[in-house]
């Protein structure tokens, strides 16, 4: 006879085995809503599962939606950029990272899901819930990066664009004609994605008093850029332009 696992191993296996679902009904709803037929429910559940519904477990990689995010952020920046390059063949690449970058923050992400009601669906645990989770836009953001990776992994680009311009399709319509500046557009880009904002630090000067030539860093966490203007305001502006072609994918 085998001896009595200890008590503490017994409660973490049974942490372990806590998954979290939606019921079938709930499932099929949310289903009809993206336009997509899973073959494997357990996808858009995962896509689903903000962290803290299964935290107690301590495995967030494998049952919440983190993983899946990463993916979709990366699928919804080039379906997004396909979309630009074809639909606004005479704009510069000044032009487009701009607009890039306003449609792939994770406000305009979390707009997307309020647009078709999904939020209700986002499985998280009850304290996140009353904290107001479904309405907070990091976390519908970050689900609705999950579902286009999700869709993206059972039915190829072309499902994930068809989620996209339903789900964009306010968005698409409504885009402002005139742009940000690139230091607006940067900073927003920074909030959307959970990050500190920028910081500009000039690193040289040089030319005649009467015409300088200011040269700026911008740096943020995941890198930095640098720029030349003729004054401290047109350095940062450069500097910002060329961080968001950089983050964007458009440079």
């Amino acid at each position: 006879m085998k001896p009595a696992r200890p008590k503490r191993t017994r409660q973490r296996a049974a942490v372990k085995a806590i998954r979290p679902s939606l019921a079938l009904e709930a499932l099929k709803e949310a289903q009809d809503i993206i336009g997509f037929r899973f073959k494997d429910a357990a996808s858009l559940e995962r896509a689903l599962t903000h962290p803290s519904a299964v935290a107690p477990s301590g495995d967030t990689v494998k049952l919440s939606n983190q993983r899946l995010e990463f993916l979709g952020d990366r699928v919804l920046n080039l379906i997004i950029a396909e979309r630009l390059i074809e639909r606004r063949q005479s704009d510069s690449e000044g032009d487009l990272a701009p607009r890039l970058n306003r449609l792939v923050k994770k406000g305009a992400c979390a707009e997307a899901m309020r647009h078709l009601g999904l939020q209700r669906f986002i499985l998280m645990s009850e304290s996140e819930a009353a904290a107001g989770g479904q309405e907070r836009e990091s976390t519908l953001g970050d689900a609705c990066e999950a579902i286009i990776a999700a869709i993206y992994q059972e039915g190829g680009l072309n499902a994930a664009r068809k989620f996209i311009e339903r789900a964009w399709a306010p968005q698409f319509e409504n885009v402002p004609a005139e742009t940000k500046d690139p230091k607006t557009l940067l900073q927003e880009w920074a909030q959307g994605q959970g990050h500190p904002l920028p910081e500009y630090v000039v690193t040289g000067r040089s030319g005649p008093d009467h015409a300088p030539v200011y040269e700026v860093e911008v740096r943020l966490a995941m890198g930095k850029a640098a720029a030349t203007g003729s004054s401290k305001r047109e350095a940062e502006r450069h500097a910002a332009a060329l961080m968001l072609r950089t983050l964007t994918g458009t440079e």
